[in-house]
C-alpha cells in the first residue's frame, strides 16, 4: 500500500508531504508543551513559595528580573494564554495546508486520469465504460484526496500522541502504563472489528456507486427509448436501488467511525474517575493527587481525540482503499504517444495487405486499396461488414493493424499520425454538439479564427439561417436541441471544413435525414470537396451516385463494384 501511495504522487507532491510531516512534528511539540505547561502553572498558583524552592522556577525568575512571586505567576498565566492563541493559529494554518495538499492531489489525479483517457488508444477506449471513467474522474479522485488528508492527519496525530505519551511516562510511568493497558486492548479490539466492517462497506460503496453512475449515464443516453417503452419507473427503481446501497454504505461507515471516539472517551474518563474513587476509598489525600490528575485529565482531553482521529483516519483509509487501486490502475494504462513529423499527401493513399482484428475477431483481411488525391470513392456493404472500421483506419483512429498504410509512399506511424489527422475532415452519422455557440461548435477546441469560421459556415450553407438569429454566436442548445437534423449536419460539415482538410470522410453522415434534405447536403458536400479526396460510407445508392468508384466490403475483403 505504501508503494501505491507514493506512486500516485508527483515528485513535488512527495516533497510537500515530507514537509508537512515535519511541520506536524513541530505542531506536536507545541501541543505537548501546551498540555505539559498546565501542571506547573496549577502547582505554582497553588504555592508561590515554589518560585524560590524550585531551581527551574528560580532560574527563570532571576533571569527575567522579577521582584515578587505573585507578578511572576501572573505573567506566567498571561504567557500561557498568548501561547494557546498562537497554538490555535498554528493548528489552523496546518489544517489549511493539509486541506490544500489533499485538494491538490484530487486536482492532479483528475487531470492525470483525464489526460490518460484522452490519450488512450481509440481501440482500447472502445472497451471502457464511460460512466466508470466519469466515476473515477469525479468521485474516486475526490476520495483519493480524502485518503491523503486522512493519511496526513494520522501522521500528525501519531506524533502528538507519542510526545504526550512520553510526557505522561515521565510524570508517572506506572499510572501511564496501566491506562495504556486498558486503552491498548480497546484500540486493538476496535481495529480488528470496526476496521474490518468499514473495509467491507468501502467495497460496497465502490460497487453501488459504479452502478449508480452507469444508470444515470445510460438513462440520459437512451431517454427517448425509455419514454417510448414507458420504462421510466423501472429506471428510477434501478437508480434508487443503487442509491440505497450507496447511502447505506455511507451511513454505516459514518456510524462505525463514531464507535472509536465513544469507546475511548468512555474508558479513558472512567479510568480517571475510578482513580479518584480509589483515592477516596483508601483514605488518600485527594488534594495531593489533584495536580497529577489534572494533568492526566488534560492529557486525556487532548490524547483521546488524537487516538480517535488516528483510528478514524485509518478507517477512512481502509474505506477508500479500493479508490487508490482504481486510480493507480488507470495511472498505468498505456497511452498513445503520437508525433507530428512532416507528412505529404500530393499523390495517393495506399493500403497493402492490411488486416485488422478486434480482440480475436478478424474484421478486415488482406485489404489492398489505392485512393488517388481528389478521387471521390464510396464504401458499401452489409451492416457490420467493416466499412466504418476501414474508414477509422484511414483517418488514423485504429493503429493496431498489420500490413502497410501509406500516404505518398510514406508509411503512417505514430511519429507522423498527428500530421496525418490534420489532413482529415470527418463527418459522422451522429454529430455531437455541446451547449454553446455555433462558432465554438465549429472550432471544437481548435484555435479560434472568426474569418475561417464564417467561411466554413458559408460553404456549409448555414449563413442565411444564422443571419436570422444571432449569427455565429447563435446558441445550439444541448446536443443541438434548438436545431433541425439538417442544420446539425451542416454544422458538422462546417466543423470538418474549418481545418481546411485534404480529405473528407463521411461515415453514413446523412442516413438519418430524409431524402430531400440528404440530397441537398450531399450536393453541397460534393461542391465543397471538388479539390479534395472524398470517402463516403453509405447505404443509399442515391448518396454515392456521383462517386468515381464504389467498393464493396464483404467477407473481410474489398472489391471494386463500379467506376
Amino acid at each position: 500500500m505504501f508503494k501505491t501511495i507514493i506512486a500516485i504522487l508527483s515528485e513535488s507532491q512527495r516533497k510537500k508531504m515530507i514537509m508537512l510531516a515535519f511541520v506536524s512534528i513541530v505542531i506536536s511539540c507545541i501541543e505537548t508543551v501546551g498540555i505539559s505547561a498546565i501542571l506547573p502553572f496549577i502547582t505554582l498558583a497553588n504555592d508561590f513559595n515554589l518560585v524560590h524552592s524550585n531551581e527551574y522556577y528560580r532560574y527563570v525568575y532571576s533571569f527575567l528580573n522579577f521582584t515578587e512571586p505573585r507578578t511572576f505567576v501572573l505573567c506566567f498565566g498571561i504567557a500561557l494564554i498568548g501561547f494557546y492563541f498562537a497554538r490555535g493559529f498554528m493548528n489552523l494554518g496546518y489544517t489549511y495546508l493539509i486541506q490544500k495538499f489533499s485538494q491538490g492531489v484530487f486536482r492532479s489525479i483528475s487531470t492525470k486520469l483525464f489526460s490518460n483517457y484522452m490519450h488512450i488508444k481509440y481501440q482500447d477506449m472502445m472497451k471502457r465504460n464511460t460512466s466508470d471513467l466519469t466515476k473515477n474522474l469525479v468521485s474516486e479522485a475526490q476520495y483519493a484526496g480524502a485518503y491523503y488528508y486522512s493519511l496526513l492527519l494520522v501522521i500528525s496525530e501519531i506524533f502528538v500522541t507519542t510526545f504526550l505519551y512520553a510526557t505522561l511516562l515521565v510524570v508517572n510511568y506506572k499510572i501511564t502504563l496501566a491506562i495504556t493497558g486498558f486503552l491498548g486492548i480497546m484500540v486493538l479490539f476496535l481495529i480488528k472489528t470496526v476496521s474490518t466492517l468499514i473495509k467491507k462497506e468501502g467495497l460496497k460503496r465502490n460497487e453501488f456507486q459504479q452502478i449508480f453512475y452507469r444508470v444515470i449515464n445510460e438513462s440520459f443516453g437512451n431517454l427517448k427509448f425509455i419514454k417510448l417503452l414507458s420504462c421510466e419507473n423501472s429506471t428510477i427503481k434501478s437508480l434508487d436501488k443503487a442509491g440505497g446501497g450507496l447511502t447505506n454504505a455511507t451511513i454505516m461507515n459514518a456510524t462505525y467511525n463514531t464507535i472509536p471516539r465513544l469507546s475511548l472517551e468512555c474508558i479513558g474518563f472512567s479510568l480517571l474517575i475510578a482513580a479518584i474513587i480509589c483515592a477516596i476509598h483508601y483514605n488518600m489525600e485527594v488534594q495531593q493527587i489533584i495536580p497529577i490528575l489534572s494533568l492526566y485529565a488534560l492529557a486525556m482531553y487532548r490524547l483521546l481525540p488524537s487516538v480517535n482521529r488516528i483510528l478514524s483516519g485509518y478507517n477512512n483509509m481502509i474505506y477508500y482503499n479500493k479508490t487508490l487501486e482504481l486510480v493507480l490502475a488507470d495511472y498505468q494504462i498505456d497511452t498513445h504517444k503520437l508525433g507530428s513529423a512532416p507528412l505529404t499527401y500530393n499523390k495517393n493513399i495506399t493500403l497493402n495487405n492490411l488486416s485488422f482484428k478486434y480482440d480475436e475477431n478478424v474484421i478486415l483481411e488482406n485489404i489492398n486499396l489505392t485512393i488517388k488525391k481528389g478521387e471521390k470513392i464510396a464504401f458499401i456493404g452489409e451492416s457490420g461488414a467493416g466499412k466504418s472500421t476501414l474508414a477509422d483506419i484511414i483517418i488514423g483512429m485504429y493503429t493496431s493493424f498489420s500490413g502497410k498504410f501509406a500516404a505518398d509512399d510514406i508509411p503512417l506511424t505514430e511519429k507522423n499520425l498527428l500530421s496525418w489527422r490534420e489532413k482529415i475532415g470527418y463527418i459522422p452519422q451522429s454529430i455531437y454538439l455541446f451547449d454553446s455557440t455555433v462558432a465554438q461548435n465549429v472550432t471544437f477546441g481548435r484555435t479560434y479564427d472568426e474569418e475561417k469560421v464564417i467561411n466554413a459556415l458559408d460553404k456549409a450553407e448555414l449563413t442565411t439561417f444564422l443571419n436570422k438569429h444571432n449569427g455565429i454566436n447563435t446558441q445550439v442548445g444541448e446536443n443541438g436541441a434548438q436545431l433541425s437534423g439538417g442544420q446539425k449536419q451542416r454544422i458538422a460539415i462546417a466543423r470538418a471544413l474549418y481545418g481546411e482538410p485534404d480529405i473528407l470522410v463521411l461515415d453514413e453522415a446523412t442516413s438519418a435525414l430524409d431524402k430531400e434534405t440528404e440530397g441537398k447536403i450531399m450536393q453541397r458536400i460534393f461542391k465543397v470537396s471538388e479539390d479534395k479526396t472524398l470517402i463516403i460510407i453509405a447505404h443509399r445508392l442515391s448518396t454515392i451516385k456521383q462517386c468515381d468508384k464504389v467498393y464493396k466490403i464483404d467477407n473481410k475483403g474489398i472489391s471494386l463494384v463500379t467506376t
